[in-house]
């Protein structure tokens, strides 16, 4: 299909805004399905050569191509310049950049924003030796391949409709079957089964965790792991799905609960836990609806500066939140001054989750909600836990 020439002049209009001479596109063994995204074709066949496509910031995108996989790019508009050798390639590609002294690349200087990292370090070098500067195409990234469309925002409150309901009934289930037993395996087989029920897909999951396994943030049960859940347990339940259709987005959340009354301790982590929600969710917000720009390490500031007042900073392991999209964990601005300094803004049209976790070798507790981000303020996607839950 490829994009059309209003999609080529709004990224030429981002150009321009960022100072940039060019977005430069490059592909080999289809290792960078941004390029494919943005540029919204798939090739017909394995792609075996090395392919690139400028678009400039002002006149016509070029493309170059090998000549025995010469119709790749044809879905793209503008010239296609043909080669066979690797002299042919750098001639070539020199014509692709002349006049260009920056152009942005699927580049992350340091690797700071790895979702983004998918040209190798060689072909970054062949870009410099042509006498131009690479900068990072993460903020572009977001503008044309993270933001969500009118469609897409449906989906996901659609979905967070469908999963919110479910996760009511999980925490039912559980607390109707504590007489007879229930296990982990048991808990993420029903919420498996009622995604099917209800039109959703997941590509793995849930998390389902009893006390030390809730205190390890990326634990999934199986038979040979699976806790029994009994009077005097915590449960933390992390689940996510999209509607089963084309197109669909994720909605993504985490709620925790306690069979029976819950220990002091145990309370006073929950509050420290969605204090620190609270206060990114707040920040968010406030700069939106003052039309301020907020970048993602500024968000992870926020709900971490809260934790870390509390003493407890040393429990909090994972970055704060991350983009969402077709894929659970997206390319735009993840909330993360933690694993990586995200500099990136929050863009409207951006969704994402808030998550503060923390996790100790008897339990762990992590609260998660889903954000959305327009032209004019910020929203909570769907219902937020405001209290630890009681089970049975």
């Amino acid at each position: 299909m490829g994009i059309n020439q209003a999609t080529v002049e709004r990224i030429q209009e981002a150009l321009r805004r960022e100072n940039l001479d060019g977005w430069l596109f490059f592909d080999h063994h289809q290792r960078d399905p941004l390029a494919y995204r943005v540029l919204g074709f798939q090739p017909a066949s394995h792609v075996t050569r090395r392919w690139y496509y400028m678009i400039p910031a002002h006149g016509e995108p070029v493309g170059m191509v090998h000549r025995i996989e010469s119709g790749v790019l044809n879905s793209v508009p503008g010239d296609k310049l043909a080669y066979s050798s690797w002299q042919e390639q750098q001639t070539h590609l020199a014509t692709l950049l002349k006049g260009c002294k920056r152009v942005a690349m699927q580049y992350s200087p340091l690797c700071a924003v790895p979702y983004v990292a998918m040209v190798d370090a060689g072909t970054v070098e062949l870009v410099r030796s042509c006498g131009v500067e690479v900068v990072t195409s993460a903020e572009l990234i977001q503008e044309f391949e993270s933001c969500l469309s009118e469609a897409q925002f449906e989906f996901h409150m659609e979905a967070g409709r469908r999963v919110d309901k479910i996760r009511a009934g999980a925490f039912a289930f559980i607390a109707a079957k504590l007489a007879g037993g229930v296990d982990e395996v048991a808990v993420a087989d029903y919420v498996r089964s009622e995604f099917t029920k209800a039109g959703l897909f997941t590509d793995h999951g849930p998390i389902v965790g009893v006390n030390g396994h809730a205190g390890d943030p990326h634990y999934e049960p199986s038979p040979a792991t699976s806790s029994q859940i009994k009077p005097g347990d915590l449960v933390l339940l992390d689940m996510w799905a999209k509607l089963d259709v084309p197109g669909a987005v994720y909605y993504d959340i985490t709620w925790t609960g306690f069979v029976g009354d819950a220990p002091d301790r145990i309370r006073k982590t929950w509050e420290i836990v969605s204090g620190a929600r609270d206060a990114a969710i707040a920040a968010v917000k406030t700069a939106v609806a003052a039309g301020q720009p907020i970048r993602g390490f500024e968000v992870d500031d926020a709900a971490r500066g809260h934790i870390r007042a509390s003493g407890e900073v040393n429990y909090f392991v994972h970055r704060t939140g991350h983009s969402i999209k077709e894929d659970v964990h997206g390319t735009g601005a993840n909330m993360d001054n933690l694993e990586t300094h995200d500099d990136r803004r929050i863009v409207p049209g951006a969704l994402f989750s808030i998550e503060p976790g923390l996790y100790y070798k008897e339990y762990g507790i992590r609260s998660e909600i889903n954000m959305y981000v327009s032209t004019t303020e910020a929203i909570v996607t769907g219902a937020m836990q405001r209290e630890l839950l009681t089970i049975g």
